[in-house]
């Protein structure tokens, strides 16, 4: 068999060895409580006798014992679920972020949100359940020991209907697991909808046969078959429970019809076994019902573990001890027959490449780089900022071969602001003296004082327009006053006015202050301002 539970399980005691043993060991006591109560009882019940004051006390002490150790065990378990479950989505972010970019960007930003949210959640649930399916084990095995006291016949009929039982239920669940993985990618695949949903609802709504298509086809299709999976998930799962259900009361129905028949057997003592398996019967529907919920945190785990094993092959180091990156420090950035090219997608299409590019960059030199739409622009400017890594080929700074080993030193020198840029509410990583003495007038310069202010290193607002959003994006360059400075098509979203304010102010500003400047764009107007331009055509410069 096949069992995917150790490896979940494992992890855990990985995680923290005192607690899981602890838990597990506390859960065992409440189960043997549980059976201690079920023996008590049956004694009771049998026949009456002088020791009923000290049965009755042994009842208390048994019953207290269980419920202590449920509460213990339950609130233990929760606290540790959580710190589990959170570092694990802190280890995985701080994963992300060390990755390099191509490996998340080809990982997909839906499958990344589905492993934080869901899969991490799913995961602290199967924890929290765990102490319950202890619980309940330990009860079924003490009803088994009290069984084999009682009669070993009937002992023996319980484990061949159990193993029966077993048996029938790992062959149907073992189906459900792997539609437990496609209800998992349907999933994945309605969250990309739902991203399309909210990014796209300005074309949604101006277009009513696309908006039509999106409903109907697009995320109704992905909605009806995550409702297919989980439906068929959870309808392998009742098969697999009713056919539990039918070993045990097959199981019960042979021990009152058919063993009279061939044991001598007393009222008093049928009633015992009975009262045992009904006894039992509500632990062992936990069982069942719980590892539906340890199944799917496996595959949550399955998931996690894969996104970060995916995330850790990487030769790439951000420890590597380097000098700090200090205003002005570029002396020269080569980059010497480089080449990068993407992996080959499902269909099977030759992947677009870039290069080989060589060209130097130097402080105080303001480059333009134009193209047409999918000549290789943006993919530039991530090889260009260290975001990709090259195939082939040479990059070096003030001398220095980048590698590896000092690629995250590399990125620092770079300010860049990506024409699918992100603003950050908050000025993370810049001084807050820089903050104080600076923000005000590049505010001012940017036109945009009247509008925003910075309050304890955050904007007051960012529900601007998308051009006054790429000049709190410029702002934040600005602060960090790197060397290098990338401008992916930022002019596309201001007005003719601030384009000249771009253009001829603030790029022929940052050249004064000795940065190197490049600029993706498409305005040829400006082009006379420019040290150069670079031109590039299918992934090749063709002029510079």
């Amino acid at each position: 068999m096949n069992i995917r539970l150790p490896g979940f399980v494992s992890f855990l005691f990985q995680r923290s060895r005192s607690v899981m043993a602890a838990m597990v060991c506390v859960g065992v006591f409440s189960g043997l409580c549980s059976a201690g109560v079920l023996a008590l009882i049956n004694r009771v019940l049998q026949q009456r006798h002088d020791q009923e004051g000290f049965l009755a006390l042994g009842f208390v002490v048994v019953v207290a014992g269980k419920l202590a150790s449920q509460i213990v065990s339950q609130l233990t378990l929760t606290r540790f679920a959580q710190d589990t479950t959170l570092d694990l989505s802190l280890t995985l972010c701080e994963k992300i972020l060390k990755s390099p970019y191509r490996r998340t960007e080809a990982y997909g930003h839906a499958n990344i949100l589905v492993t934080l949210t869901d899969d991490v959640s799913m995961l602290a649930w199967s924890i929290q359940s765990l102490p319950q399916l202890a619980m309940n084990v330990a009860i079924v095995l003490g009803c088994g020991v009290y069984l084999l006291w009682l009669s070993w016949p009937t002992f023996l009929l319980v484990v061949t209907a159990t193993l029966l039982g077993a048996w029938g239920y790992y062959w149907l669940h073992t189906r459900a697991f792997s539609t437990i993985y496609s209800s998992r990618e349907a999933r994945a695949q309605l969250f990309r909808h739902f991203r399309s949903l909210t990014e796209g609802i300005k074309e949604l709504t101006l277009h009513r046969a696309r908006r039509k298509e999106f409903i109907d086809q697009e995320l109704h299709g992905a909605a009806d078959l995550y409702r297919r999976t989980s439906i068929d998930a959870a309808r392998q799962y009742a098969i697999a429970e009713a056919w539990s259900h039918f070993a045990f009361y097959s199981m019960i129905g042979v021990i009152l019809f058919v063993f009279p028949l061939m044991f001598p057997l007393s009222t008093e003592s049928l009633i015992g076994y009975v009262v045992v398996l009904l006894y039992m019967m509500s632990p062992i529907w936990g069982i069942i019902g719980i590892l539906p919920t340890v199944e799917r945190g496996q595959v949550a785990f399955e998931n996690i573990q894969r996104l970060g094993v995916s995330l850790d092959n990487s030769t790439e180091s951000r420890h590597s001890v380097v000098p700090p990156v200090t205003a002005g420090q570029l002396e020269s950035l080569t980059l010497e027959s480089v080449t990068f090219q993407y992996a080959t997608d499902s269909r099977g299409n030759d992947p677009f490449s870039l290069g080989p590019i060589s060209l130097s960059l130097c402080p105080g030199e303001l480059s333009f780089v134009i193209g047409g739409n999918g000549s290789g622009k943006s993919t530039f400017v991530k090889l260009l900022a260290g975001l990709y890594v090259p195939h082939s080929g040479e990059v070096s700074l003030n001398g220095t071969l980048i590698s590896d080993a000092n690629r995250d030193w590399y990125r620092e020198h770079f300010s860049v602001v990506f024409s699918d840029f992100y603003l950050f509410e908050k000025l993370l990583g810049i001084e807050e003296e820089r903050i104080r003495t600076s923000a005000a007038a590049y505010l001012s310069s940017l036109q945009l004082d009247h509008k925003v202010e910075v309050r304890e290193r955050k904007f007051s607002t960012v529900d601007l327009s998308q051009g006054q959003r790429k000049r709190l994006a410029l702002l934040t360059a600005y602060l960090e006053d790197r060397p290098v400075y990338v401008f992916d098509e930022w002019a596309a979203d201001q007005d003719p006015q601030y384009k000249d304010v771009f253009y001829m102010k603030l790029l022929p500003e940052l050249r004064a202050r000795g940065k190197s400047v490049v600029v993706i764009t498409h305005d040829d107007r400006y082009f006379h301002l420019g040290d150069r331009v670079i031109k590039l055509e299918n992934g090749k410069v063709v002029s510079s």
